[in-house]
This record gives C-alpha cells, structure tokens and sequence, in this order.
C-alpha cells in the first residue's frame, strides 16, 4: 500500500483542489451560487484524472528511459522497481475510468461543455507523457498544465455552478494556472541533464537554464497582478489577500536565480506547492467575500 501511496504523488494532489476551489469561490462571490455536492464530486473526478495521470507519468517516464538510476527527484515506483509498470499503466486507466464514473452527473448538471471538458481531460493525462505525442516530450507540458489546472478546472467549476461564464474565471484560471506551472517549469530545469539523455525536449531542453529560471520568476510574479483586475470589480478582497503570499513567491524566485539545478530544487518545488496552495486558499476566501461596497 506504502508503494501506491508514494506513486500517487499526494503532495502534488494540491494542483487538483485549488482550481476547483477558487472556481467555486468566484461563482459564489459574483452570483451567490454554488452547488456543494457537484463541486464535490468535480474534486474527486479532477483527483483521480491528476492521479491517473502521475501514474501513467511514472511508468511512461521510466520506459522512456526519462526515470534513471541518475534521477535527483523524489522516488518513481517503477524506476526504482517497487511496482511492474503494467500495474502502475493499468492503475492509472482505473483512475481515468472512475473520473468519467464520477462525471456523469456533472455531464447532467452541466450539459454537453462537461462532456469536452471530462473526456478531453482524461485524454490530455493520458497524452501528457504516452501515446503517440507524449506533450511534456515536446515542450508542451508547461502549457498542458496552464490549460488543464488553469483555464480548464476554474471555468468549468464557474461554469458548473453558475451555468454561465465570466471573463474573472480566465483571470482567476490564469494565476490558479501560472501557479501550477511553476511545480513543472521547476521539475523540469531539476530535471534538464537527465531529460537530455532521454530527448525529453522539455522547455528546460529547448531553451536553457536561463530561459526557464526567467519563466520561472514570471510564472510567480505575475500572478499578483490580477490585483488590479478584480480592484476594477470592487472585489477587494480578492485582489490583496494573495499578496500576502508575495513573500514567499520572492523567495523562490531567488532560490532559483542563485542556484543550479540540482537537489535542492526538491526544496524549490516545495515552496513552490506551497504558493500556488497558499495563494489559491487566500484567492478562494477573497472571491467568497465578493464585492466590496
């Protein structure tokens, strides 16, 4: 059980529960309505896609030859020979298959834009890292994750609540989304020498460690600039009470300009789930409040 446990990746399961969240918080906040029991059930379907997901990450990677013997990051179950990576493949389509279980009365409540988000949300997990275009193999993982953790989870869970959308659930899925990417953009420059080896062309690949520690102070900065827009909507709340979080966002930030990729990035993703967590909590809480006279 310990095994699976570690495969599941529990620390990361964050990235799944702060877009549903904040989602739910900016319906609640601009039009008084939210619906507990479909929101719950909206976690536990993006939980299982994300699980899925780092279990089909885990396998594909080591048969890729991207997991090694020369890996600095936490544990992999089958690189390290823990589980067979049929068990883990098969794990994660189990996943997938209860996240649609779990979807279908979201699809009732929401309509046919549930349908396009579930299915193809379970295909992108699945396309992250296997298939025929593994996406984080090309470049396109830090992307996938603005889209899927950002856009994608914070619209649909508005859209899911309030029935209509808002251009605030695209500003709130951009920082929730930015945020998120940090975890990859920092995974893949601690990553960039064993990602070489194994033509995983990864942002950090293509570009240099320059480039992605400059992404990487973008990703975290940037998000705090929303401020400004959800000032123009009198919701005030929303606007600082992430700053509060801006401390830590200029600490890794420098963590990451002053050192090399190397173990101590494990630290560096650590502060970097525990901004996006902070921020997406104090963002929800500000929306929940909504506007201020």
């Amino acid at each position: 059980m310990k095994h699976w446990i570690l495969a599941l990746r529990p620390k990361t399961l964050t990235a799944a529960l702060v877009p549903v969240g904040v989602g739910s918080a900016l319906s609640y906040g601009l039009v008084q309505d939210f619906k507990p029991v479909l929101a719950a059930l909206a976690l536990m379907s993006a939980l299982f896609i994300q699980i899925g997901t780092n279990f089909i990450n885990d396998a594909s990677d080591f048969e890729k030859g991207a997991d090694t013997a020369e890996r600095i990051g936490p544990q992999r179950v089958t690189q390290s020979g823990l589980l067979s990576p049929r068990a883990v493949f098969s794990a994660g389509f189990l996943c997938f298959f209860v996240a649609i279980l779990l979807g279908i009365p979201l699809v009732l409540a929401g309509g046919w834009p549930l349908v396009g988000i579930g299915l193809f949300s379970v295909l992108a997990g699945y396309a992250y890292t296997a298939g025929p275009f593994p996406l984080a193999y090309w470049g396109l993982g830090d992307l996938f994750v603005l889209i899927f953790f950002g856009w994608v989870a914070v619209g649909g869970m508005f859209y899911l609540n309030s029935g209509t959308f808002h251009s605030g659930a695209w500003v709130a899925g951009t920082q929730v989304g930015f945020l998120a990417t940090v975890l990859i953009a920092v995974n893949n420059l601690r990553d960039r020498a064993t990602d070489i080896k194994a033509s995983k062309k990864t942002l950090a690949v293509r570009f240099g460690e320059s480039f992605s520690k400059v992404e990487i102070a973008v990703l975290a900065l940037a998000p705090f600039l929303g401020a400004f827009y959800w000032s123009s909507f009198g919701l005030k709340w929303a606007a600082w009470l992430p700053c509060f979080t801006l401390p830590i966002a200029l600490r890794l930030v420098q963590n990451v300009r002053q050192t090399p990729p190397g173990a101590m990035y494990n630290q560096f993703l650590a502060q970097g789930a525990a901004l996006h967590l902070s921020f997406g909590v104090l963002l929800s809480v500000g929306l929940a409040l909504g506007v201020v006279p």
